[in-house]
């Protein structure tokens, strides 16, 4: 039995932390309140997140880093991308020199425009070989139920992440490998964004030939920049990409498009995230990836439109009108 620690006692990190569990680990989450860990040690349940689902006896909580690190040959991070940096400063100390990192966050870093693998990287000094990534359609409560889903592991060296993949192969739970970090981690990270502006179509009631074209212009979008910056364009039509982007796109069960379809409906940036403790990446990492868009000289309408709503300068509707008058142009340009 494998011991892994998992940082981030949230709905994925908790639901990822039972696949762990049931792929036969001994796990350790790492959780920020006090409260959630003492109830997932006594009550045996994420009450906050995960309601009325049963976690594996192999899993505990604790509040100390220290101690949810100790003895883990592995560590999953399922926390805020935005603030990951400064987190995993304070972490670091207690890191063993050869432990796998491996990230569940879907997030460009604001300012550096640094994808989480490049945080752990520069953060810790790690190389390559001890840097991973989990990323698919992988919706928290549906995983936590042991509906079935796939999903794809992903680091620099292969032996590595057929080691990573083995770790995370439960019965209801079949995980790929991939050496396409970068890939893996823009699809992840982009689909947000696109799932805020699906969001926002079904908010102001439009139906699925608009939201099928938005999902369908959205992954072209990720595939440019994704290719530009040296992905496998095969990365972007796998579970990493469209099998990502179709789930968050289309579930009531995706914080980004509930984000959005609230969006839609008129509320403000400032009114949503008052309503819920739930993060919607997408709308902390637009701006971020339209920067790196533009840095790498990429079209980027939806990451443009939805930086533009999320920030108050112009409304879901006008983002909708402007999408339909954009020059026509052939659909491979």
């Amino acid at each position: 039995m494998s011991k892994i620690a998992v940082f981030g006692a949230g709905s994925w990190g908790t639901a990822f932390s039972m696949v762990l569990a049931d792929a036969g680990n001994d796990v350790t989450i790492w959780g920020r309140r006090e409260e959630v860990c003492a109830t997932i040690n006594e009550r045996r349940e994420n009450s906050d997140y995960l309601p009325g689902i049963a976690l594996p006896p192999t899993v505990t909580a604790t509040h100390d880093p220290e101690q949810a690190l100790a003895g883990a040959e592995a560590v999953v991070f399922a926390t805020p991308s935005q603030t990951f940096r400064q987190n995993l400063g304070e972490w670091k100390a207690f890191l063993s020199d050869d432990i796998v990192m491996i990230s569940l966050m879907k997030g460009v870093e604001l300012g550096t425009l640094s994808r989480m693998s490049e945080v752990m990287a520069d953060v810790t000094g790690a190389g390559p070989d001890r840097i991973a990534v989990v990323s698919g359609p992988n919706l928290a409560k549906e995983i936590a139920r042991r509906e079935p889903a796939a999903s794809v592991v992903a680091c620099a060296d292969e032996e590595v992440a057929k080691r990573l993949q083995a770790l995370c192969h439960s019965p209801s739970f079949r995980p790929y490998t991939s050496v396409d970090v970068l890939g893996c981690e823009l699809g992840g990270a982009y689909k947000n964004v696109v799932a805020l502006s699906v969001g926002m179509a079904v908010g102001l009631g439009f139906g699925d030939n608009t939201t099928a074209s938005v999902i369908t212009r959205g992954l072209a979008e990720t595939a440019r920049l994704a290719m530009a910056l040296g992905a496998n364009p095969l990365t972007l039509m796998g579970l990493a990409g469209l099998g990502d982007l179709v789930a968050t796109c289309s579930s009531p069960l995706s914080r980004n498009r509930t984000f959005g379809e609230k969006l839609g409906q008129g509320m403000t940036t400032d009114e949503i995230y008052a309503s819920t403790r739930q993060v919607a990446e997408g709308a902390k990492s637009c701006s971020s990836l339209l920067a790196l868009a533009q840095q790498t000289g990429i079209d980027a309408p939806i990451a443009e439109h939805v930086d533009a709503v999320v920030a108050g300068k112009i409304t879901a509707t006008d983002m909708m009108q402007s999408f339909v008058a954009r020059d026509t142009k052939a659909e491979t340009d």
